[in-house]
């Protein structure tokens, strides 16, 4: 048999979330070929419509940037007639996706206990802030989270400096869960082929930054002890931060021996390496201040460019901090293809992610208009199209 030209052709998802977290993995999804059928509400859409500048002439930067490829349909779920197509939809529905308050959707027929009796094959995502149970009551914003999980607490100049704890400079720990959704969702699907049926699946904000939180993590349940900020530096790796040069700062991360050695040869005290404070990593991680001031008497005879140019030859990494628009540029240098075009003169976006031999992502659609859909979605669940 041969395989669909994208692997989720087929596959019809009922997407009732708004924000960040649950469009954005829809988004995905339908990257993958689903089709996403997007649920806002009457008049109003998504939040993110009104979440701007930037703003588009379909809405908002933002809500753009999580909505491609979809059909909008708006219904109101307080309304009899609109509930009932509700309900036909996620009776269709391969997969339904929800960030409703916990208990909402159960309130109007469209909980996971009410989709499994009308739809047993259904893969039901719920997407939480802090979970359904003690958490079930606690809004789930990404700052928020970021406060409260641990990410802000590492993330910032530290104390010592005058810093303060700082957010990560994009919705982080929503994209985090839109990857965690994702893969909860796929999941499902792949044992829906042995079992025949469904099943929940559950993600929250909390639990996904938990996990992403990673060396930080393991290392306070090593030690009890909880880390704490540290600008730019790592706390386990030297040197693996940024550096003043000439001109402006350089990232440098020399992860190893061999690459630590390549570095200070390059920028001309090779006896750097041999010394017993440097001699290891461990050793380095110890006298990291001191470290930084010799890197740094040798980094400032030159500019960020010559530097990096010069270590990426001996192999050590090492780059200038650059702007969003240097990222895509960079990309674009190196042949990632980054930007792609969704049509009909919409904002042009980042590409999906992934890259697939057999089943490339090839086309795109523009995020729809709110209820661009209306009639002809209405129609479908009626049954008259």
């Amino acid at each position: 048999m041969s395989s669909p030209s994208r692997p989720l052709e087929g596959i019809l998802v009922a997407d009732f979330s708004r924000v960040l977290a649950g469009p954005l993995a829809t988004a995905v999804l339908a990257d993958l070929g689903a089709e996403v059928i997007k649920v806002e509400r009457p008049g109003v859409g998504d939040d993110t419509r009104h979440w701007g500048p930037p703003w588009t002439d379909n809405s908002s930067s933002y809500y753009e940037s999580a909505n491609r490829s979809k059909r909008s349909v708006e219904l109101d779920l307080g309304d009899e007639g609109d509930l009932a197509l509700a309900r036909e939809l996620v009776r269709r529905a391969d997969v339904v996706v929800e960030n409703f308050k916990t208990g909402t959707l159960d309130r109007r027929g469209l909980g996971y206990a009410d989709v499994r009796a009308l739809n047993p094959r259904a893969v039901y995502c719920s997407i939480t802030g802090f979970g359904s149970v003690g958490g079930a009551d606690l809004p789930g914003y990404d700052f928020l989270v970021q406060a409260v999980g641990g990410l802000m607490s590492i993330t910032g100049s530290p104390d010592t400096e005058g810093g303060e704890p700082t957010k990560v400079g994009v919705a982080l720990v929503d994209v985090l869960t839109s990857k965690d959704t994702v893969i909860g969702v796929l999941a499902a699907l792949r044992a829906r082929e042995s079992t025949g049926t469904g099943q929940h699946v559950e993600v929250n904000l909390l639990s996904s930054l938990l996990g992403s939180l990673a060396n930080q993590a393991s290392g306070y349940l090593a030690t009890g002890v909880a880390p704490g900020r540290m600008g730019n530096a790592h706390p386990s790796v030297a040197p693996y931060q940024l550096f003043h040069c000439a001109d402006q700062q350089l990232a440098v991360a020399a992860a190893n021996d061999g690459q630590f050695r390549r570095l200070v040869t390059t920028v001309g005290a090779p006896e750097l390496a041999d010394r017993p404070e440097f001699a290891t990593n461990g050793a380095r991680v110890t006298h990291r201040d001191l470290l930084v001031t010799e890197l740094e008497k040798r980094l400032g005879d030159a500019t960020a460019d010559h530097w990096a140019a010069r270590l990426a030859e001996v192999g050590v990494p090492a780059g200038k901090v650059g702007s969003v628009g240097d990222a895509i540029t960079l990309a674009a240098g190196l042949g990632l293809e980054p930007v792609v075009e969704v049509g009909d003169g919409a904002t042009p976006q980042i590409r999906h992610a992934v890259t697939y031999s057999e089943t490339p992502v090839t086309s795109y659609s523009p995020p729809p208009r709110l209820g661009e859909h209306n009639a002809e979605i209405r129609d479908w669940l009626q049954g008259s199209a």
